[in-house]
């Protein structure tokens, strides 16, 4: 196929036109997209797929589209008059001290930090908490422009030995790193080809990772990833010669993981064929030659072991429990028959952690965080006091260990650290951040609305104090809605901009999420999808009535599945948002099984092949499908990367290409493609900032508000 000529004459003519120093907001021509007849045929029905040809991310067709494309999004961008101001207020108000919480591993503390602007968190160790500490490894010296990132680390216990993860560019295929943590000297040659894996130790002699086999050379980026396989990598030896331990075409599985109980005696092999459910297998490393024992099989659940006593084994598991709830069982027979409540499900999700011979069960409440401490034997301890309404995250530490540390954060209070007293049941300030804001000059509430069906949903809404009710406030609605995720209350630094001239943040907890465990999941997946939608259009109405916004002052917002919503919801609701901002979604329903690991998301979404009636449905909200000839839609950046490996750039290609085809707007319908970029894990602060800079210049030129004058 030879569309390069094409797309390049219409990359001249529209430089040509485009010689003005001001935004024009009508009569775009965007660069040509060649279309062409391919077509599929499901269940009797012909489906057009006109640009098929830009799923191939490698191809000089491909590159000049993309190259194209971003021309012409950056020729918008870079004219709109205050996009300089909102980026300068970004870089200032981002440029402050942040780190994690301290693990210690052998005779050191680790921890991570960010100075301000550095492209990549450092990670640093001391011996003696409190100062400032040795850099240990800085991923911003792994490249020049920031785009190779740590992307996990696993100590031996005894902290002698590393073995650490990079990606390049984003990609979700990862090389491993072992060093000697002393001397910081690398041990071996480096694995590659590493997806979607932890790293687990077996004392100083090797460590258990997971991969997948490598597409063929041309379709790293979209070739399907099926069978997944757990491998035991000893120290010294090559890669080549790693054993199989599960998985490959003995039980395939799409994702395998691995992981030791604290005291290295069973090893926990984890395997399910979709995002949802999994069943869980231990062995028994204490006796030599032991067998792999099914715990569970099938996949109607989630489960895993959160710790063990010698062969009693506490297991965490929506088995029967949609809100989750902790069970005990002898390793010597350990399945479902034989499992014993320990701390039995409630009305609010449970996650459990462990540390200093305790347990510390996390429950959303409303999304909400509570935390309860109990002993190895279910009864409770104390209620943990929390510093204000929030999330709080970090409640585990080894046995031994008299104290921990966690985080907590909200909408309006930074991430701060805290020291806790596990027996005494204390918490004391560890560190905070020096952040000149001040989060008495904000409000945040939590709302209870209704949703087309009479279901409640709650969201947070985010504003400065005294701002009018008056229906003409820019608001940034967002959310995700699938794959059992939460969106909690946290501090984004990125928002404070939008918040200081005088928009609002609401972030509307929708079906499909976890928020209320499973039932909730469920509720927005598959035949249940639209009730997502549903959801969100809702919360947007919401907001409408009670005069917080206006259409002509909405933007939408939504990443990855989160693109997906915002794709379905703009094209079932073009006059519900001036602006819509779709990023790295899943846009073409009916092939996201075909490409890298779509095929897991089938426990959500369905698929077009299993039945018509699934095909109906998947048709009927499919983004790329759904977009309708001479409608009118919100002024739209569609936003990917061209190393996006896990939702292929195609479906945004694909979209934004019929978008500017089929609609009837003066408003802008743009694509903006991050380069040697992946789904976002990682991304550079200097990039980072860039972004969310172009979009809430977008948004705000699109709503006719000049931010900063007030």
């Amino acid at each position: 196929m030879k569309y390069t000529s094409i797309i390049i004459a219409m990359s001249v003519i529209f430089m040509m036109s485009c010689k003005t120093n001001k935004v024009e907001k009508n009569d775009f021509k965007y660069p040509e997209t060649f279309k062409d007849t391919t077509s599929d045929v499901y269940f009797g029905t012909k489906v057009e797929d006109p640009y098929r040809w830009l799923e191939d991310d490698h191809s000089k067709e491909t590159k000049a589209w993309v190259k194209a494309q971003n021309e012409f999004t950056f020729n918008y961008l870079n004219k709109i008059p205050f996009k300089s101001k909102i980026k300068s207020r970004l870089e200032e108000i981002w440029n402050y001290e942040k780190i994690s919480a301290p693990s210690k591993k052998g005779d050191y503390y680790y921890f991570y930090k960010n100075d301000g602007l550095q492209n990549q968190y450092v990670m640093y160790r001391t011996k003696e908490l409190g100062k400032d500490g040795e850099v240990f490894l800085d991923p911003n010296t792994f490249s020049k422009d920031g785009t190779i990132s740590l992307g996990g680390t696993s100590f031996t216990q005894d902290g002698l030995l590393l073995a650490y993860q990079i990606s390049e560019g984003g990609s979700d295929w990862r090389k491993v790193i072992i060093i000697d943590a002393e001397s910081k000297k690398q041990l071996e040659d480096t694995l590659i080809d590493v997806k979607f894996s932890g790293l687990s130790w077996k004392g100083n002699d090797g460590f258990y990772y997971s991969s997948y086999d490598k597409p063929k050379e041309g379709s790293q980026l979209s070739g399907l990833t099926q069978y997944h396989k757990l491998f035991f990598h000893k120290l010294g030896t090559s890669q080549k010669d790693d054993k199989l331990i599960f998985g490959g075409e003995k039980q395939k599985r799409r994702y395998i993981g691995a992981y030791l109980t604290e005291d290295q005696r069973f090893l926990v092999i984890s395997a399910s064929e979709s995002t949802s459910g999994n069943e869980l297998y231990i062995k028994d490393l204490s006796q030599e030659n032991s067998k792999i024992i099914p715990i569970k099989e099938g996949f109607n659940c989630d489960l895993n072991i959160v710790d063990n006593q010698g062969t009693r084994l506490i297991i965490s598991t929506n088995y029967n429990a949609p809100n989750n709830k902790l069970v005990e069982v002898d390793a010597s027979a350990p399945q479902v028959e034989n499992w014993k409540d320990l701390i039995p499900e409630t009305e609010n999700v449970m996650s459990v952690n462990t540390g200093g011979n305790y347990l510390f069960a996390s429950y959303m409440v409303d999304v909400k965080s509570k935390v309860i401490q109990y002993d190895y034997n279910g009864k409770k301890i104390r209620d943990v006091e929390l510093p204000a309404i929030g999330t709080s995250y970090g409640f585990g530490a080894k046995k031994e260990d008299k104290s921990l540390y966690y985080t907590f954060t909200s909408f309006t209070y930074p991430s701060t650290i805290f020291k806790y007293d596990i027996e005494k049941g204390t918490s004391e300030l560890y560190w905070k951040p020096k952040i000149t804001f001040n989060p008495d000059d904000f409000v945040t509430k939590q709302v209870f609305y209704k949703s087309k069906d009479g279901t409640k949903v709650p969201m947070f809404i985010v504003h400065k104090k005294g701002i009018e009710l008056n229906g003409k406030n820019p608001t940034y609605l967002y959310a995700y809605g699938g794959f059992n995720i939460s969106l909690k209350p946290g501090f984004d630094i990125r928002k404070l901009v939008w918040l200081e001239n005088g928009g609002i943040y609401a972030q509307p907890n929708i079906r499909g999420g976890g928020e209320y465990g499973e039932d909730w999941h469920k509720a927005g997946t598959k035949m249940n999808k639209q009730n997502v939608f549903d959801d969100f259009i809702a919360a947007a109405e919401y907001l409408f009535k009670e005069k917080y916004t206006s259409s002509d002052y909405l933007a939408i917002a939504g990443g990855s599945n989160g693109g997906l919503l915002i794709g379905a919801t703009m094209t079932q609701r073009p006059d519900l948002a001036k602006v819509a901002f779709p990023a790295v979604g899943v846009m073409d329903m009916l092939k996201y099984h075909k490409f890298t690991s779509g095929a897991g998301w089938k426990s959500d979404y369905g698929t077009s092949e299993e039945s018509e009636e699934m095909f109906k449905y998947l048709l009927n909200y499919s983004p790329v499908h759904a977009i309708k000839k001479g409608v009118y839609y919100p002024a739209t950046m569609v936003t990917t990367a061209d190393h996006d490996d896990r939702v292929v750039p195609a479906h945004s290609f694909k979209f934004a290409a019929t978008l500017q085809a089929k609609a009837k707007s003066n408003n802008p319908l743009l694509i903006r493609i991050e380069t040697n970029a992946g789904h976002g894990a990682g991304t550079p602060t200097s990039k980072q900032i860039e972004q969310v800079a172009d979009k809430f210049a977008f948004a705000w030129y699109n709503m006719g508000i000049k931010p900063f004058e007030k």
